[in-house]
């Protein structure tokens, strides 16, 4: 899995382009990977000016860092990441950036890393900075210089900005375009790519979007009002926000009952799902007095973009681009204890890495990392949910 990270060419601009514009050289300095070492701190610095993990950021952002506890952002290095890491080897460090390039891609976290895997396993107590995944500073600090959007009026510190805490920040409005996302969420031309097309795609998803002709950026709905959140497929309200289901009520003809229910992507701004790992399920079923579902009386329809556990190749590709619909239609024979039908979209975020985990540990080829592959299996099995649910009487 983490050789299909590759060491992407991603738009730094845009799908491997070189930018004339301001802003496309400004994110091709700032996501240069691997990141450059942040340096001695500056002269005159304090101990939280000069830190780099979350919790010292947090000591003013609070609002910041109680939204960034809350996302996957933080959980970037988490047990599946991180049991797979552990048993390669510590200087191995080409291959740690194939993986941490994105999820935790300071240098100062490509040490602490190693140091990690030398012990074989995680230290105990407080996370080190690599466990701590994407941090404020992966984004927001250089050299020990903090960057950022201007102000919500647009104006931004003066560069004599001293007195400031760590010398104030120095503005742009990269990190308001949704080249800034890219940087990850996008794979270059010449990366891995399955029956023609990237695994990571999210970018030129949403460029040939209605949201990107519209002017709305990435931030737009995953930053909403500036916060610090990047709700996605995890998230139920985002679900029933990026998408429109309608349902026919049933018919019953003879001994049999008929339906639809539609789901229509007009609210993400690329694929619905984006990527290889979440799984979408449109059902519908008969059911008893009790609600209970009756067996044999389930119809289903998944929406993803299903490929083999180690990548090898595609399966299907069912997702729905911006504005496409997928129907389910139902014809069954009517059960002679069915009170209602039932219409449900679940999504599964994690459906991929829950069979990938599942296999890797059956396989026996993982040691120092087993026990966090073992909980990253669990954690993937408990994101299911239900976003919609419509009962009809029969």
């Amino acid at each position: 899995m983490l050789a299909a990270c590759g060491e992407s060419t991603a738009p730094q601009a845009a799908a491997g382009t070189r930018p004339a514009d301001e802003v496309g050289a400004f994110l091709e300095r700032h996501w240069a990977r691997p990141l450059a070492p942040q340096g001695p701190a500056p002269e005159g610095f304090g101990p939280l000016e000069a830190a780099l993990d979350p919790e010292s950021c947090g000591s003013c952002h609070a609002q910041q860092l109680a939204d960034w506890r809350t996302t996957l952002h933080s959980q970037a290095m988490g047990p599946g990441v991180l049991g797979q890491l552990l048993d390669t080897a510590p200087d191995a460090l080409e291959e740690h950036q194939a993986c941490i390039r994105c999820h935790a891609p300071l240098a100062e976290q490509a040490s602490s890393l190693s140091e990690t895997i030398a012990r074989a396993r995680p230290r105990g107590g407080q996370a080190a900075l690599h466990e701590q995944g994407l941090t404020c500073a992966a984004c927001h600090v250089r050299a020990h210089v903090r960057f950022g959007p201007p102000r919500r009026d647009g104006s931004a510190p003066v560069s004599s900005a001293a007195q400031l805490p760590h010398g104030g920040w120095k503005a742009s409005a990269a990190f308001e375009d949704s080249r800034f996302c890219a940087a990850c969420h996008q794979f270059g031309e010449g990366d891995f790519a399955l029956n023609g097309k990237l695994l990571e795609n999210t970018y030129e998803e949403w460029k040939a979007s209605g949201h990107a002709r519209e002017g709305k950026t990435c931030q737009s709905c995953h930053m909403p009002d500036r916060r610090h959140l990047w709700r996605g497929v995890h998230d139920k309200q985002m679900m029933r926000a990026a998408v429109t289901v309608s349902i026919t009520a049933p018919v019953r003809t003879g001994g049999e009952v008929e339906a639809a229910l539609a789901v229509r992507n007009t609210g993400a701004g690329h694929h619905f799902p984006t990527y290889v790992t979440p799984k979408i399920v449109v059902e519908i079923y008969q059911a008893r007095a009790d609600g209970a579902m009756l067996r044999g009386t389930l119809e289903q329809h998944v929406i993803a973009r299903l490929v083999e556990l180690d990548l090898s190749r595609e399966i299907a590709d069912t997702r729905l681009a911006p504005d496409e619909e997928a129907t389910l239609r139902y014809r069954k024979r009517l059960y002679p204890r069915a009170e209602s039908l039932v219409y449900r979209v679940r999504a599964e975020p994690d459906a991929f890495y829950a069979g990938f985990y599942e296999s890797l540990l059956a396989s026996g080829e993982t040691a120092n990392g087993r026990q966090l592959l073992r909980a990253a299996l669990e954690r993937s099995r408990r994101t299911q949910f239900t976003f919609f649910e419509e009962r009809r009487p029969l």
